[in-house]
């Protein structure tokens, strides 16, 4: 079951730059950084209430963050929601007829097992299941 927003994922050029950005905006200090070589990216997020924000750089010019920021420049990239079990969402949705990016979860930021929906079946709209691998 979806249980809530956790993050917003942001596609940026540089992360330094973007970073010191938002930190200025939302008067942040605790930032968490790390790069996931599988996603080819690497990332910064930070709390803003309780939603995390998610700054996304490309680490590979073959990466869906660089492919995005190609066609679409710099800005929102997805929205992630919480799940229990991101397999079965992803099996459920299928069933569903959402066109699936991940048939099963794989590795994400914060140690999560993720799975991403085409944006063609979700109105335009990136979006990740999460779950954290607690």
């Amino acid at each position: 079951m979806i249980k809530s927003i956790n993050h917003i994922g942001i596609a940026v050029k540089d992360l330094d730059i973007s970073l010191a950005t938002f930190k200025k905006l939302f008067q942040v200090e605790d930032i968490h950084t790390e790069t996931v070589a599988d996603q080819k990216v690497k990332v910064a997020s930070f709390k803003v209430g309780e939603v995390r924000l998610e700054l996304t750089q490309a680490t590979d010019e073959t990466s869906p963050i660089a492919k995005f920021i190609e066609k679409k420049g710099e800005g929102i990239h997805h929205i992630a929601f919480q799940t229990d079990d991101v397999n079965n969402e992803l099996l459920r949705l299928k069933n569903e007829e959402f066109q699936l990016i991940n048939e099963s979860g794989v590795q994400g930021a914060h140690e999560m097992l993720i799975g991403f929906l085409h944006p063609k079946s979700t109105n335009g709209v990136l979006t990740e299941l999460c779950q954290p691998k607690y």
